[in-house]
């Protein structure tokens, strides 16, 4: 499997690409051709082309989640290419409108505009993508230092709930030495991904982890996480995206992490 970053809040250094605050990672596994999230705007492709990349050959499109920083990229990307023969997996929730307050954080598609777009397929539960690469559907809650919180409301019926973004996932890749996993965001919580992880690649060996960890403050929950990446054993960390300077640093203190920028690439 490659892994190549297309969009994150940062650039690698010395490399001349375009950033943005979300998320877009291009991945290769076999014959497989699959974007997870599409950014906010137009960079990921802009980017795919500077590197010599061609989304033309996408097989599959998964979103981590709804919001806008990892929905976004998709009205310009299906305006670049076609998208028709293309599976686009998510979560049911993903495309019901999403608000902070009075803003609209949520995907600019319905559910039936994106069934225009490609061959839809949603889904709640873990789904084999390639050969090593795994959806792992919802995320269910079993750290008890991570629970799910509210951020900002989502349509339900005629009226807006409390969202607690149950259409937050990831994937997994599942190699002969333990589980890699690739993140969106996490709002669910890293570590309820990485159990998660486990149970659907049958290990509890893990490798590392790339992506948003949604962790902003060093605090009491921040400092479980640590915890559990030591006792883990988990060496590649790969934080980015939603992951603070300041909760770097301190996973830092304890297990080196390494630099991720758009411009980045992984193989595993």
């Amino acid at each position: 499997m490659k892994l190549t970053v297309l969009v994150d809040n940062n650039t690698y250094i010395n490399q001349y690409y375009l950033g943005e605050p979300g998320a877009c990672y291009y991945i290769e596994d076999g014959s497989e051709k699959i974007l997870l999230d599409t950014g906010y705007s137009d960079i990921a492709g802009k980017n795919a082309r500077k590197m010599g990349i061609d989304l033309g050959g996408l097989t599959k499109i998964v979103f981590s989640h709804g919001h806008n920083d990892h929905t976004g990229g998709l009205q310009y990307l299906k305006d670049e290419y076609d998208l028709s023969n293309v599976q686009i997996i998510s979560h049911p929730d993903t495309w019901k409108a999403k608000r902070f307050e009075t803003e609209s954080i949520g995907a600019s598609f319905s559910e039936r505009e994106i069934e225009g777009i490609g061959r839809l397929r949603l889904t709640k539960e873990p789904i084999r993508l390639s050969e090593h690469l795994f959806f792992l559907g919802e995320i269910p809650t079993v750290c008890d230092f991570e629970p799910r919180l509210a951020l900002g409301e989502q349509k339900a019926g005629e009226d807006f709930c409390d969202d607690y973004v149950m259409d937050d996932s990831a994937l997994a890749y599942c190699g002969d030495d333990g589980v890699f996993v690739i993140t969106g965001c996490s709002h669910s919580g890293i570590c309820n991904i990485i159990e998660q992880a486990k149970r659907v690649c049958g290990t509890q060996t893990v490798t590392g982890v790339i992506g948003g960890f949604h962790l902003f403050q060093v605090n009491e929950r921040v400092k479980a996480t640590i915890r559990y990446f030591e006792e883990a054993g988990i060496r590649q960390l790969y934080p980015c995206h939603c992951t603070s300077f300041a909760v770097r640093a301190a996973i830092h203190e304890k297990i080196p992490v390494k630099e991720v920028g758009v411009g980045f690439t992984l193989s595993l």
